[in-house]
């Protein structure tokens, strides 16, 4: 009866994930032993990846949660330690693959849709939209990330509402050389705000800013995506020359605003994407008209400059550049980015959040796995 007891702890205990890695702590050797007594009393034992485990009290909880309903158990005692430098370098072999190997993850053998999202110029609402976008599509299920490419104005963990009381971004877990990123409405986000101090300013050049992305790219284990969001700073500098040499199969949205000034700069961006390799997917204009108390459209920004940067981009594709959607000017879309709570789950039915919802939608495509390598062997 123990045995068979302790066989149904075991596999309660398999769907614990741990809340950074997002795979069971079963798979994660995460269980360093499972004791039944006769009485039904139930102690587990748990190793913690690192001392000061920031998931700690989550992963006590979700052990505890999972299993006290097992039947036959009376009581549940939880006792965490942490895992030795073999059991972290083991753990950290595992994670990556065979022979621990590093490097840049999503290259073009990844199934991992990797979307670009640019602007030609900064306050278009570029990283409102990635961060709304990567909520809305996790929400449908799928596995997705953010690396918040934009070194001097980060903002998406305060987005997210990755941050402390006093708007200092969460800091990643690190275990040995591997970075885990954080998680937020279960969006894994990496930022540069989580590694630089307070609110400071970041003043690097090109070769710093190369080795940075890079990092991101290799060191933070992201696991098995769906999509990518990469939120990429303003305008045709060296972060997004060397995204597009480092992700060279990644697609492009190009985010704008109606009016013809926004719209000329925001084609440049997806030009440079073009003269890199990348595709650009579609453009998004956002700050579209405002919807007055008596139904009439106030066109703040004025009218059609998304739809004119789809036409001027489309001409140097095999397939046009759509318009995906023309995202209205909201106030509930400004204060949900204020406030860290998206307003694709805070209020759905907002227009700004139906538009974004609209383009997750045509985000979502199957993975195409022919001529791909699956990684799979024969025993």
């Amino acid at each position: 009866m123990a045995d068979a007891l302790e066989a149904a702890v075991r596999a309660a205990l398999a769907r614990v994930l741990d809340p950074e890695i997002r795979r069971p702590i079963t798979e994660l050797d995460m269980v360093e032993g499972v004791e039944v007594s006769s009485d039904g009393a139930a102690v587990v034992g748990i190793r913690l990846t690192i001392v000061g485990c920031p998931a700690a009290d989550t992963i006590e909880r979700d052990v505890r949660e999972a299993v006290a309903p097992v039947p036959g158990v009376t009581s549940t005692e939880v006792r965490v330690g942490v895992m030795t430098p073999a059991q972290r370098s083991a753990l950290t072999d595992r994670l990556r693959g065979p022979g621990g190997r590093r490097g840049v993850q999503f290259g073009p053998d990844s199934l991992t849709r990797v979307y670009a999202v640019t602007s030609g110029k900064g306050g278009v609402g570029k990283s409102t939209l990635t961060a709304n976008l990567a909520v809305a599509l996790a929400e449908r299920g799928l596995a997705v990330g953010i690396v918040d490419a934009d070194v001097y104005g980060f903002s998406i963990p305060g987005i997210l509402g990755l941050v402390d009381e006093a708007g200092i971004a969460v800091k990643p877990t690190r275990v040995d050389d591997m970075i885990l990123p954080p998680v937020a409405h279960g969006v894994k986000v990496i930022s540069i705000a989580m590694f630089v101090d307070g609110n400071a300013a970041v003043a690097w050049r090109g070769p710093m800013l190369h080795r940075t992305m890079t990092q991101f790219l290799t060191d933070v284990y992201f696991g098995d995506l769906d999509v990518l969001l990469l939120d990429l700073p303003p305008g045709t500098g060296d972060i997004a020359i060397s995204l597009g040499q480092l992700l060279p199969a990644a697609e492009v949205l190009v985010v704008t605003t109606p009016q013809p000034a926004a719209a000329d700069v925001a084609e440049r961006s997806g030009m440079v994407a073009r003269q890199t390799g990348q595709r650009v997917f579609g453009v998004v204009e956002n700050m579209a008209g405002l919807v007055q108390p008596d139904g009439t459209v106030l066109d703040v920004f004025g009218t059609g400059g998304g739809a004119e940067v789809a036409r001027r981009l489309s001409a140097g594709q095999d397939e046009p550049v759509p318009l995906l959607a023309s995202v209205p000017l909201s106030v509930a879309l400004r204060e949900g980015g204020d406030s860290g709570a998206p307003i694709v789950l805070s209020q759905p039915n907002d227009p700004a959040a139906v538009a974004i919802r609209s383009v997750a939608d045509r985000l979502v495509r199957p993975r195409n796995l022919a001529g791909r390598r699956l990684g799979l062997s024969v025993g």
